[in-house]
């Protein structure tokens, strides 16, 4: 059985696949591609709720951030040469962003990614980017889902040992925490406005 030949307009990987260098060079690629283990990934169109759970984090996250710590929603983190993901919200370094055309930043200058769940992305957010953030020594990691129109808070910290993660709880209604900055958020302000509002 003969192999079919992909459409000339969409890009042909290497033998090798994606690296993290070949998202800045690739024409024509939709906003927001990731690369995972050499592949692309396109994002799907998103909820309304994930919209309003990432712009909340981000939000918070600004106002309680320590002195020379940065927040950037949707931006990619370069894990290896074959991983570049893209969180939903990051707490960096601020020293890490060097220009305003940067398009990256390095896993080591990552303090705290959060990740949004989505119905296309649960397997990546539950099990494939804990994973790779954690070997990667980002410090904490927040998967946010959707349960029923409440937001959910699972909240992990690296355990540093075995370089991977430990959870610190999960949160309703309320999320307290003391890492990595104390912040103490009202979560069931991420809901749907009533009237269209």
């Amino acid at each position: 059985m003969a192999c079919e030949t992909p459409p000339s307009d969409w890009p042909v990987p290497p033998d090798d696949g994606w690296t993290a260098d070949d998202l800045d060079r690739l024409p024509g690629l939709p906003q927001h591609p990731q690369l995972i283990d050499a592949g692309l990934v396109f994002p799907c169109p998103q909820s309304a709720f994930h919209e309003r759970a990432t712009s909340f984090f981000g939000r918070q996250l600004t106002t309680s951030a320590a002195p020379g710590l940065d927040v950037l929603c949707r931006f990619s983190v370069d894990v290896d040469r074959q991983n570049r993901l893209e969180a939903d919200v990051i707490v960096l370094q601020e020293a890490a962003l060097m220009c305003p055309e940067q398009t990256r930043v390095p896993a080591a200058a990552v303090v705290l990614a959060v990740e949004v769940t989505s119905p296309d992305s649960v397997s990546r957010d539950r099990e494939t980017k804990p994973l790779k953030y954690a070997r990667a020594g980002i410090s904490h990691y927040w998967r946010v889902e959707n349960e029923k129109g409440l937001a959910v808070v699972h909240a992990f910290e690296l355990e540093p040992t075995t370089r991977a993660y430990t959870s610190v709880g999960i949160f309703r209604e309320r999320m307290k925490v003391s890492a990595p900055f104390p912040m103490d958020l009202d979560l069931t302000a991420i809901k749907p406005r009533r009237g269209g509002e």
